[in-house]
Formats: structure tokens, C-alpha cells, sequence
């Protein structure tokens, strides 16, 4: 599967304010967040002539599943998103912290099929679906992480991927800062980090080597392995 040229282009949000994408106490943003992985299966829907809702919907909800390895990550998400988890009886990896289906099931999604859309850098979309992934299910996560992968979201829609030392200075930032001021610190050293990286990414040569250049193949495909969410 190749990535279209981008997934959303960096606006505000008409209801919240902020990004598009990035508030998920936003109904707007929120939607927006599911509509990445539900768009992805109503195309899969589509293609198989199934009705959603219907009997045949769960079966291929179920075999997507069960062979992540085989299909892109959206397509994945959105299949658990149509199972019940046996323990805790949520959607499956919805669940509460430690429930042990739930998190054993968790780790099998990593294993899916990432495809970086043409002109972003090489693990782009990895960025993307960990980010989706923490955000849909923050009662699993620390609430300085999930403020740090909401904000960075719609960034990384638009094509930007910070190194590990600036997403481990932004990390940092959001667990010194005072809950107050927190938000808004946060929000300030994103933008930053995406404006440099416009910046870069404006000025590199059109034929240059940076791996944003119209040069870079049109799609990186890659699976990250089980339990790999970084």
C-alpha cells in the first residue's frame, strides 16, 4: 500500500482551537483521530463487498487479527477495534491496565505493516501510528506522555519527525513543567521543532539528499516487530 502525499495539512481545529488531531477531549479531533484507521477499513470493506456491522465484517475483523504481519497497521487498529477483549470484555487492547489480553494483543499490532507516504522522512508513519495508538488509549499511559503525543500528532500528519534527542527534550520538558503551564510550554516547543524542520526541509536542494527530498522513494515499507512502540 503507498501512502498518499499527505494525510492532513497543519490547520486549526474550528471546535478547540488547537491542531486538528491533537485534542482528544475535542468530539472534531477526536474523530479525526479514529477516521485514520476507520478510513483505512471502510476502503477494506469496499473491497470485499461486505456491509459494516454485518456477521461477515467480524470474520475479517478476526482474520486481520490474527495475522497482523500480512496488513498495514490502520487496517489492523481497526480490526481489534471490532473484537471484545475475553477478559475485560472492552474493545480488544481498549482494556484496563493490566488486563493480560489486552496487552498480550497490544504487543501483536507491532508487527504490522508501516508505509511511509512519499516526501516524509523513513519512519514517519511508525511515529504516526505509536502516536495514534497512545492517544486512543490514554488510561495506559502516564498523562505527560500522552500530552507530549497529542501535541505532536498533527505535526507528523504534515510530514514532521523529530530526532529521538528532541522528542526525548520535549518528553522531559512536559514531566518538569508545572501542571498549569504544561500544556502550553509543550505546544510552544512542538511548533518550534516543526517550524525548524520546514525550514530544513524549504532550503535542501531540490535533487539534495535529505530524506524529505523529491528524491526519496515513494514508499518505505517496514514492520516493527512485536512489543516495538518506539
Amino acid at each position: 500500500m503507498v501512502r498518499q502525499e499527505s494525510d492532513a495539512a497543519l490547520r486549526r481545529c474550528a471546535e478547540c482551537g488547537g491542531h486538528a488531531y491533537g485534542a482528544p477531549a475535542c468530539t472534531v479531533c477526536r474523530d479525526l483521530v479514529d477516521g485514520i484507521v476507520e478510513g483505512e477499513w471502510a476502503a477494506f470493506l469496499r473491497q470485499w463487498d461486505t456491509d459494516a456491522g454485518s456477521d461477515q465484517e467480524r470474520a475479517l475483523a478476526e482474520m486481520v487479527a490474527a495475522e497482523p504481519d500480512r496488513h498495514d497497521w490502520r487496517l489492523v487498529d481497526a480490526a481489534l477495534d471490532r473484537l471484545v477483549c475475553p477478559d475485560c470484555g472492552d474493545r480488544l487492547t481498549h482494556g484496563p491496565v493490566g488486563c493480560a489480553a489486552c496487552d498480550r494483543t497490544h504487543g501483536y499490532r507491532y508487527a504490522a505493516i508501516e508505509t511511509d507516504r512519499p516526501g516524509v522522512p523513513p519512519g514517519n508513519e511508525h511515529a504516526i501510528r505509536v502516536n495514534v495508538s497512545v492517544v486512543r488509549r490514554p488510561q495506559v499511559t502516564s498523562e505527560s506522555e500522552v500530552l507530549v503525543r497529542r501535541l505532536l500528532l498533527p505535526f507528523l500528519l504534515a510530514g514532521f519527525l523529530p530526532t529521538t534527542e528532541e522528542a526525548q527534550r520535549v518528553s522531559a520538558l512536559a514531566k518538569m513543567s508545572p501542571p498549569g503551564r504544561r500544556a502550553h510550554l509543550v505546544e510552544r516547543a512542538v511548533a518550534a521543532l516543526a517550524e525548524d524542520f520546514s525550514r530544513t526541509r524549504r532550503a535542501a536542494p531540490a535533487a539534495g539528499s535529505s530524506p524529505t527530498s523529491p528524491g526519496t522513494p515513494a514508499a518505505t515499507r517496514r514492520r516493527s516487530g512485536r512489543g516495538r512502540s518506539r
